[in-house]
């Protein structure tokens, strides 16, 4: 029958021993309230049924909060697969720009202006202290300097005295950029705190105006400094931006590692039912791995809103890695230990018993 086939699909939702021992009683009582010449489940039927396969699947029924450990689990694992997808993806983009393309777009946008002959070009799509990723480096991307893990680009500096000044620069810079095909964003402007009291005054502080740009999958940076405070007025660099594919990698991948990762929980967590080191296992992991994210996405928020970002910051590093990796991997090898426990026998095993509701 059809109806039967739709509640027993239905009932995959409970897991397989539950399926066993109750399927077919919970199937009958389906099949005997449905009038006759039904041939689908309601809604209302096809929820609660999955709704109450999934609650039977955490095991746990004294207890009002696992569901709640379950979605943070869920979500911080898909979290972390989609992160690791976007990576993967990156490896799509073209190469970083190289010191041509970084020429002539140097002379597109500041003609006048001469480059510096310290052109500096990056020799991977992303490095850390301007070198590929390597094991040397592994303990610098472990033990604090995470952040320096960044997307490598082209950049060099402009040399001699300023041709004009800031205000012509940048308006010549914004007309010939758009001109060119470029989109080009307001250019925003922050004053740099050198010293500190009452003697400080802000008037003489200097100004770090930003100049940003994009075209296709290339985004342009321009940084105008005091030449007085920093030696150079114009610092240009030049970067690739996200290709197409990481979107959708990290989508799908999010959606599988998130539907994966609640399996698994409830598997461990009908498995670990009763053995008291359990939940502090499960809470080590979820706060070493919640807090970096929570910190992170606050302060990059906030520095999203403060200037244009013509290419969002990779999503790892709205997870705070790699600068917090050892936070992840504590918490890494703490659920590895849970997963363990899970796969240890119990000695005094307990039948499951749940409520349809």
């Amino acid at each position: 029958m059809s109806l039967t086939r739709h509640y027993r699909r239905l009932l995959l939702a409970y897991p397989r021993a539950y399926r066993r021992e109750r399927g077919e009683e919970i199937l009958g009582l389906l099949l005997d309230g449905a009038p006759a010449g039904r041939t689908r489940p309601t809604r209302s039927e096809a929820v609660d049924l999955v709704r109450g396969g999934l609650r039977c699947r955490l095991g746990r029924p004294a207890s009002r909060t696992v569901g709640v450990w379950a979605v943070l689990t869920a979500l911080v694992c898909g979290l972390f697969t989609a992160a690791l997808a976007s990576r993967v993806a990156w490896e799509t983009s073209r190469p970083q720009p190289d010191r041509a393309e970084f020429a002539a777009v140097f002379a597109e946008a500041f003609p006048g202006h001469r480059l510096g002959e310290d052109v500096s070009t990056a020799r991977a799509l992303f490095v850390i202290y301007g070198q590929p990723l390597s094991r040397a480096s592994l303990r610098d991307l472990l033990l604090g300097d995470g952040g320096e893990y960044q997307e490598g680009g082209a950049g060099g500096s402009a040399v001699g005295p300023m041709p004009t000044s800031q205000e012509a620069t940048l308006a010549t810079a914004g007309r010939r950029l758009r001109d060119a095909g470029w989109q080009v964003y307001e250019p925003t402007s922050e004053v740099l705190q050198t010293c500190a009291g009452p003697r400080c005054d802000p008037a003489t502080q200097p100004v770090e105006t930003v100049l940003v740009a994009r075209r296709g999958d290339t985004v342009l940076r321009a940084t105008f400094d005091d030449p007085r405070t920093f030696g150079s007025y114009l610092v240009v660099e030049l970067q690739r931006a996200a290709p197409p594919a990481v979107l959708p990698a990290a989508v799908l991948a999010g959606l599988v590692g998130g539907a994966l990762a609640w399996l698994v929980f409830a598997w461990a967590s009908r498995r670990t039912e009763g053995r008291r080191r359990a939940p502090l296992l499960l809470g080590v992991t979820l706060f070493l791995w919640w807090a970096p994210v929570l910190l992170s996405t606050a302060s990059l928020a906030r520095h999203h809103l403060d200037e244009p970002h013509p290419s969002w910051h990779p999503l790892w590093e709205w997870l705070g890695q790699p600068t917090l990796s050892l936070f992840f991997l504590v918490g890494l090898a703490a659920a590895l230990v849970l997963l363990v426990t899970a796969l240890t026998p119990r000695r005094d095993p307990r039948p499951l018993t749940v409520s349809l509701g």
